[in-house]
């Protein structure tokens, strides 16, 4: 009696017309993690960065410590502690918040250093009309430092962005049903390595292109409110 054949491999196809309800949900976690990530790293980045420039040594200080630790310390480990030793301490996180938390602190720390360089690489002559105008400290920074140093943070900071982007399949290693994690059950379903992995590049440098271009666009605008032009 003749063996009956090996199963083939589903149609990846009719696999991924059944599959794309879940990686929209996939995708919409994707971008939910990037964005929340990102807004809390611009929180953090323009704390650490202008507290990184007090006077005082103790504010100077707890800040630098800060930013060094989360920027020498690896995005992986942080988010593995989050998600599985902060709940030995008392304090349980929903995943997706432990994503969300790990990066906004990790790339928070990066981005404070974009924030510092820049506001360094304002001229002297900038403080210094400013102190002549009268101007307090606040004033200083709100009305005449930060809007010549918004600038220079677009293009760095749009990096940070695209990093994040690019870190955000970490969340499927903690349970978190993003994109990476959809793409890979389609793939055990499938068995098609090739095909869903390269879909899942394919999404990936369609959002990274899709950021810098906005990106792109408010540093024009940022130029243009300064009288600067050019193009990003």
């Amino acid at each position: 009696m003749a063996e009956n054949p090996a199963p083939a491999e589903s149609s990846f196809g009719a696999e991924l017309e059944k599959a794309l309800p879940r990686l929209g949900e996939g995708l919409l976690v994707t971008i939910e993690a990037t964005l929340l990530g990102a807004a809390l790293a611009l929180v953090l980045a323009y704390a650490l960065g202008l507290l990184s420039r007090s006077r005082r040594l103790l504010l100077r200080g707890a800040a630098r410590t800060v930013v060094e630790f989360f920027r020498g310390t690896s995005l992986y480990v942080q988010l593995f502690w989050l998600f599985f030793a902060l709940p030995m301490l008392g304090f349980r996180l929903e995943p997706l918040a432990c994503g969300v938390l790990a990066f906004g602190l990790n790339y928070g720390a990066y981005g404070a250093e974009v924030v510092r360089g820049a506001i360094a690489a304002v001229p002297r002559a900038q403080w210094e009309a400013a102190v002549a105008l009268g101007m307090s400290p606040g004033q200083r920074l709100r009305r005449v430092i930060l809007p010549q140093a918004h600038p220079l943070m677009v293009a760095p900071f749009k990096n940070l962005l695209v990093q994040l982007l690019k870190a955000t399949p970490l969340l499927s290693l903690v349970t978190v049903p993003d994109l990476t994690f959809e793409i890979d059950q389609l793939r055990s379903a499938t068995g098609n390595t090739a095909a869903a992995y390269l879909l899942l590049l394919a999404v990936y440098g369609v959002l990274a292109g899709v950021l810098s271009l906005l990106m792109n666009a408010l540093e024009r605008a940022a130029r243009a409110r300064l009288g600067a032009g050019g193009a990003a």
